[in-house]
């Protein structure tokens, strides 16, 4: 399978959110589409860039993607690359593409002298936690909470 991994452009969001919307549905979430246009915009392509991601690319189509920001961390007094999201279609899993984007992600937390990289997943997907542990990465149990401002 021919594939293009490459920074978003702003032609790509309309696709983004379709994939951000097939991405909660896999994560049974809910999704709203409303406002993220606007809003992913901004934080990847305002002045101030908040958020970084890929598309994958095949035949011109967009059919995966990966975000994720630069944070730093307390304990270990050193920054970290965390990973938000990376997804990608069903006829697109275990044709080596996630392991591409991994190895990409983690060049570029070399390149900014990262301590770790950081994601998480659901509990319930089996079949990502495998390709993680495969990678070689190590989970770690917690709980996480949201809180309205």
């Amino acid at each position: 399978m021919n594939y293009i991994i490459r920074p978003c452009e702003e032609k790509d969001l309309p696709e983004l959110i379709e994939l951000c919307a097939a991405h909660a549905e896999y994560e049974k979430n809910e999704y709203s589409k409303e406002g993220k246009l606007e809003g992913l915009r901004g934080a990847i392509f305002g002045k101030v860039k908040q958020l970084n991601c890929w598309i994958v690319e095949i035949d011109g189509k967009a059919e995966g993607f990966t975000t994720y920001t630069f944070d730093f961390s307390t304990w270990d007094a050193a920054p970290f690359l965390y990973m938000d999201c990376l997804y990608l279609n069903e006829n697109c899993r275990g044709k080596g593409i996630g392991a591409d984007i991994m190895e990409r992600i983690r060049e570029e937390a070399r390149k900014n002298n990262c301590q770790n990289i950081q994601w998480q997943t659901p509990e319930f997907n089996a079949r990502a936690i495998k390709f993680y542990v495969g990678l070689g990465s190590t989970g770690k149990q917690k709980m996480r909470f949201f809180l309205q401002p």
